[in-house]
């Protein structure tokens, strides 16, 4: 894992004159030549203020783009079920899709195909429809959240900056209102039989039961298990009670694109996780040290800088982390600049980033709101593939939003039928319980239990009389001597808000994973990784869609000011201590860090990462694959590519010489 840180190594309108538009390009290339670079791609964190838990329908965003907007704002006023929101994600982009379709005679429906009744209608009233079809489908997905009430409300009120009346129902005749409504209600009802369970609040429909008995955090150790390597229920401080298995069923869910290979068998099998005591164990065991290891390093006094650069960081194939960072900024042609962070601002900022947890849009939402920063950028242009026609914005956004939810959509399926099926254990219950038991390494020292924790100098060690007697490094634990210790974050401050754990040695009985107090590791089984499944799948679609790996400017960052001044600032804990850019060059780089912060937040090892990349792989090039033939031919007022003319021409070349001429000035 060393290779993981680089220091240890315009909808522009068709009337808009052609010549405006060459001018503007040329403009836009001067711009480029004078001031550089582009501006990174600045990406959005997983967690929200309040001001961000309301979405307001915006005239400057497509009709597809605000429903998208207030569909975000709704899940991070939801509870944090990724299942869920995939689903509701991929749904209200098919009714708008479907909605879209119906008034583009070279595009097929998927499923409700309503062109006949749009037939010979302008292309103006498909965003009647897009709005109608969204609205249905959110009030019905919404309706029993616990933020109900605020998100109709703003739905309601985005239908009427929209010039809509959420009050008409009817679904009569072929106004757009009418087809709007009739495929929402068609989706409605799709969604009542494809066997989530929507109608019963999503509950488990195959009768899953937990083999081991839950998990009271605040008290050391696991309570006793059945079965180390299964899955076990926590009992987090302040929580309602024991968790229980979010939508183990999920598997039975109607998919988008990914087929079986086989009747009955598992869509996408990686085969089992490693098992303490079976096959796999030294995997298990080198994994779980990683995760010991990387919650080590989450101390910001300890002064340690690394270089994550995408020049050091990053590059990796596929299911591992083997590269070597990136030569060169493709679009500048330079190379990537020094990026020196404290690592335990770093690994905190990573694990807070990617969190996903409550108050976030969950990670398929996260991926939206990433892709939607991508939309924006002044360096996307939109055509599917970085070639052919240019699109409306609209058009990009209801092809964009229909693939890559169909593909998140996908991936929770695929995911959790490999959860459910797997049923792997937490690193907090192995961690515990291992410690529990004692060490493995050695038969000759004390607390010997083939089960146990493996020791290593300086972060599992063995409390003996020597190490524990006053001025040593374990005299706090002096009344546990023949006990493991592990150096590890202490865990939250007694005031979150200026002071953070740091890092130091703890019974590893006692280990918690750098996670919300009162949520401490998602409740369902670990193998394999839901963030590095949708991550994987976003980053193939927005690759494929961009034409290119990289992000706009070649680069995507995220920063974190110093003590929290910013928009951003550390939940868990006080930080970061200094300011914290993330940074990467590709979608495939940020996606495989989303599944490494899983192993810095202490929720899951590199065994569950790296398949669930592979998973995430398989089921954003399906939904490619299944979408992209049903687009057809490019619409006709899809916006030509503005040529540079004459006059273009010489606008660019006046701006070169303007800078040419600033450059000498500078020297």
């Amino acid at each position: 894992m060393s290779t993981l840180i680089g220091a240890q190594r315009l909808e522009s309108s068709c009337a808009r004159p052609r010549r405006a538009a060459a001018v503007a390009l040329a403009l836009l290339l001067t711009s480029s030549v004078c001031a550089g670079a582009p501006a990174p791609l600045q990406l959005p964190p997983a967690r929200h203020s309040a001001d961000k838990m309301a979405a307001v329908c915006s005239p400057t965003h497509t009709v597809a783009r605000n429903w998208n907007e207030q569909m975000l704002a709704a899940i991070r006023l939801d509870a944090p079920r990724p299942t869920v929101h995939a689903r509701n994600l991929f749904h209200v982009s098919l009714a708008m899709y479907e909605a879209w379709a119906a008034y583009a005679p070279e595009a097929s429906a998927w499923r409700f195909d309503e062109s006949a009744a749009a037939f010979g209608q302008p292309p103006s009233n498909r965003e009647i429809a897009i709005s109608y079809a969204a609205y249905r489908l959110l009030v019905n997905r919404f309706s029993t959240s616990p933020g109900a009430a605020s998100s109709l409300a703003s739905f309601s009120a985005c239908m009427q900056a929209l010039g809509q009346d959420p009050a008409n129902t009817g679904t009569s005749g072929t106004s757009p209102q009418a087809i709007g409504n009739r495929i929402g209600a068609a989706i409605i009802a799709f969604g009542l039989q494809d066997h989530s369970n929507q109608q019963n609040s999503y509950l488990d429909t195959t009768f899953y039961v937990p083999v081991n008995s839950p998990m009271l955090v605040q008290l050391p150790g696991t309570g006793g298990l059945v079965d180390i390597n299964a899955w076990q229920p926590l009992i987090p401080p302040g929580a309602p009670g024991v968790q229980s298995f979010l939508t183990p069923h999920w598997s039975l869910v109607t998919p988008f694109a990914i087929v079986r290979p086989a009747p009955n068998a598992t869509y996408l099998d990686p085969g089992p996780q490693p098992k303490l005591g079976g096959v796999g164990d030294a995997q298990l065991r080198l994994d779980l040290l990683n995760v010991i290891r990387y919650s080590s390093r989450l101390d910001p006094d300890d002064g340690v800088l690394v270089n994550i650069s995408p020049r050091l960081v990053g590059n990796s194939a596929l299911g591992s982390n083997n590269g070597q960072g990136h030569a060169l900024n493709p679009v500048t042609g330079q190379p990537y600049a020094d990026n020196l962070v404290l690592r335990g601002d770093w690994g905190r900022v990573l694990s807070e980033f990617w969190a996903d947890g409550p108050l976030s849009s969950t990670p398929p939402g996260h991926w939206n709101e990433i892709a939607n920063g991508v939309s924006d950028h002044p360096g996307t242009v939109k055509r599917i593939g970085g070639s052919g026609p240019l699109l409306s914005d609209l058009d990009w956004d209801i092809k964009l939003y229909f693939t890559l939810n169909g593909a998140l959509h996908d991936t929770a399926i695929a995911t959790w039928e490999v959860k459910r099926k797997y049923d792997s254990s937490r690193p907090i219950t192995l961690i515990r319980e291992m410690g529990s038991l004692g060490q493995s390494s050695n038969p000759a020292l004390p607390a010997y239990h083939v089960n146990g924790l493996p020791l290593e100098d300086g972060l599992v060690e063995l409390i003996t009389a020597a190490s524990s007697a006053p001025g040593q490094r374990h005299a706090h634990l002096a009344g546990h001597v023949g006990e493991i210790a592990i150096r590890a974050w202490l865990g939250h401050p007694p005031n979150p808000a200026t002071q953070y754990g740091g890092v130091g040695w703890i019974r590893a009985v006692d280990w918690i994973p750098y996670q919300k107090k009162t949520f401490v590791t998602p409740p369902f089984a670990g193998y394999t990784s839901g963030h590095s499944g949708f991550s994987r799948a976003a980053a193939e679609v927005l690759t494929a869609f961009t034409g290119s790996r990289y992000f706009p400017g070649g680069l995507g960052e995220f920063v974190a000011d110093a003590g929290g001044n910013g928009s951003f600032h550390l939940a868990f804990e006080y930080g970061p201590t200094q300011t914290t850019r993330l940074q990467w060059a590709t979608y495939y780089d940020a996606a495989d860090e989303a599944g490494l912060s899983r192993i810095y937040g202490g929720i899951h090892p590199a065994y569950d990462d790296f398949p669930g990349r592979v998973i995430g792989h398989n089921t954003g090039l399906a939904a490619l694959a299944s979408a992209l033939p049903l687009f057809g031919t490019p619409p006709p007022e899809a916006l030509p590519v503005p040529a540079i003319d004459a006059l273009g021409k010489l606008t660019l070349m006046l701006g070169m010489l303007f800078c040419a001429g600033l450059w000498l000035r500078r020297r």
